[in-house]
Formats: structure tokens, C-alpha cells, sequence
């Protein structure tokens, strides 16, 4: 059996640092029969993609328009799929994870241990990172793996492998970024889950995906909570749901005791019947929307089963032009 390992990079105007993140990159490694490196150009206004195949890249798939980071990533992930990788490994243009790891990232893949291996940047001592960044992230990463109950000591970390069987049942659904969402996709499939510490390159530049750390706190935090509602519904609208229940059923009980007690002046706590069936109802309809959302979430896995194997399933590669994608594949003298 043949071993595929498929390496992406999504790239926005990276034509200056893709050269030394493609040469950074292994030509081999033990186990692996075949590795292909793609880069996803999502929507360059420079020579992004003209670069990644100079330099390298055997595939360049080039969004027509900007699309964001989340579908730069999946494109990479379906088109890695449909060229039949065994193992996927996604890393950044910018050359801000060394090349030199992708050994120790798929290791853990090629001997069955995990399905899905995150670098471990170490936030909380790296010198490349801002005090404020290593505090963030690390506060960060404690809330995602609380709330995908997973172990996470790097959870916005982009260097990762997945194997073929947790690659095809991937799902990005908001526009901005991938790996929170997946993080907690991970976490509610039961993939097996590894970290490897690693060291990072200095990046020279900041961050194109966010404003600022408050822009990318109130987008990470959106995202966090989008994801945790769509793949936790009843679980997220019920423990909601649970306060205003029990806050209405304060309210009602209170009136009935005064009530059956024959207290007098009991009119006056009428107002608790219409304060305690209110909230009882808004806490009701949140366990009833809960219900619905696990119903929904039912028949949204049985379309993903559909997916995965189509996913699966030999396809063209022209098919991708048909979504306002163009892949380029680099030709050899």
C-alpha cells in the first residue's frame, strides 16, 4: 500500500515568503511513498501563485476573489481528498512553522496513534509571541478545550495533519477561521487528538486575519460560539434554557404557597404568576429550540455521510472549476 501525503498552504499575497516556506519543506520522509505540496491562492493581488510553482508547489488552486482563510483551508482539504492523500498536512505561508516538524506531525498518523495532530507553538513561553498574545492564547485554549472537551494547549494553532478518514469529515461553516471550529468538530467526532511541541519562526509581518487583538477576540469568540450551537444544540439551548425554568417555577411556587396558605394580601403577589410563566415559557421554547437543533443536527449527519462518500469517490479535477476555482499544476521540463 501506498503511503500519499498531501501538504497544503493557503497563501493572500505570499509571494515574498513562499519561497523560503516551500524550501523549508521535506522532499522525504520515511513511510511516505509520495508527497505533494499545493497552494491555495486565495485571491492574490500579487504573483502568488506564479511563485508557488517555481518554487515547488506541484498544484496551485487560485481563488478568483478573496473567500477567507476557513475556505482557503477546505479547498486545500477536498482537493487533497480528491488526489487520493492518505495524510493531509496544513501549514502557513508566512513560514511561521518549520518545516522540519511535518516529520514528527504525520508520525503520529502513520503509526495509527491519532487522526489528528496539532503543533504545539507552547504559547505560554514563546518569545515570538507578545505578552498579551502568549496570555490570550492560553486563556483561549483553556476555553476551547473545556468546551470541546478535548485536550487543546494550542487550540488556534494552523500546523496540523489529518488522516484521510478525519480529513473527510471536515466542515467549516463560518468565513473567517478554521481551526477553532474544527478543534470542537474534533472533539464531538471523537477523533484521536495529538500535540507536538514545536518552535516557531519569527513572522515578518502581523497577522492578516484580524484587526487587532479585540477584533480577534470578538471574532474568535463568535466563532466559538457558533460552533459549540451547531454541532452542541441541545446541549447549548438547553443548559440556557435551564435558569429561566427554574427562575419561573420560583415565581409560580411562591404564588401557590401564599395562595394555599390563605396569607392575606396574596393579590399582591399576582405579578409572580406573570413574571414566573414568562421566564418559564422563554425557557421552555430554549429546550424546545434545543430539541430542534438535535434534530437538525440528526439529519445534518446523515448529509455529511453522503459527503464523505462522495468525498471518497473518484471525481474529476476539472469539477472544481465549476466553483469559481482554478488549479494550476506546475510542469516539469
Amino acid at each position: 500500500m501506498t503511503i500519499k501525503l498531501v501538504i497544503q498552504i493557503p497563501a493572500l499575497n505570499e509571494h515574498q515568503t513562499l519561497p523560503a516556506t516551500l524550501a523549508d519543506l521535506p522532499d522525504h520522509i520515511d513511510g511516505v511513498d509520495e508527497i505533494i505540496v499545493v497552494v491555495i491562492d486565495d485571491g492574490s493581488s500579487d504573483d502568488t501563485g506564479k511563485v508557488a510553482l517555481e518554487n515547488g508547489a506541484q498544484y496551485v488552486i487560485r481563488h478568483t476573489q478573496n473567500r477567507g482563510l476557513s475556505r482557503a483551508f477546505m479547498s486545500g482539504i477536498n482537493f487533497a481528498l480528491e488526489l487520493g492523500a492518505d495524510v493531509i498536512v496544513n501549514t502557513d505561508a508566512d513560514n511561521q512553522y518549520p518545516g522540519r516538524y511535518i516529520i514528527d506531525l504525520v508520525t503520529p498518523i502513520l503509526e495509527g496513534k491519532a487522526d489528528v495532530v496539532i503543533g504545539d507553538r507552547q504559547p505560554a513561553s514563546n518569545t515570538n509571541f507578545s505578552p498579551l498574545k502568549r496570555l490570550l492564547e492560553v486563556l483561549g485554549s483553556k476555553v476551547i478545550a473545556w468546551m470541546a472537551q478535548v485536550d487543546a494547549p494550542d487550540a488556534p494553532s494552523g500546523f496540523r495533519a489529518y488522516s484521510r478518514f478525519a480529513a473527510s469529515r471536515l466542515q467549516v461553516h463560518n468565513t473567517y477561521s478554521y481551526t477553532l471550529e474544527t478543534l470542537i468538530q474534533s472533539g464531538q467526532e471523537r477523533f484521536a487528538i495529538a500535540h507536538i511541541p514545536i518552535e516557531t519562526n519569527p513572522t515578518p509581518r502581523q497577522s492578516r486575519l484580524h484587526k487587532g487583538m479585540l477584533n480577534f477576540i470578538m471574532r474568535q469568540g463568535t466563532t466559538i460560539i457558533r460552533a459549540y450551537a451547531l454541532y452542541r444544540p441541545l446541549r447549548t439551548f438547553g443548559t440556557l434554557g435551564i435558569p429561566f425554568i427554574l427562575v419561573g417555577l420560583f415565581f409560580i411556587f411562591r404564588f401557590l404557597f401564599f395562595y394555599f396558605t390563605n396569607n392575606s394580601g396574596v393579590g399582591r403577589y399576582v405579578q409572580s404568576v406573570s413574571l414566573g410563566g414568562t421566564a418559564l415559557l422563554f425557557g421552555l421554547i430554549l429546550e424546545i429550540i434545543g430539541l430542534l437543533g438535535e434534530a437538525i443536527r440528526v439529519n445534518q449527519r446523515m448529509l455529511e455521510d453522503v459527503l464523505i462518500r462522495l468525498k471518497n469517490s473518484e471525481t474529476p479535477h476539472g469539477s472544481y472549476s465549476h466553483d469559481g476555482l482554478r488549479i494550476y499544476k506546475r510542469h516539469d521540463n
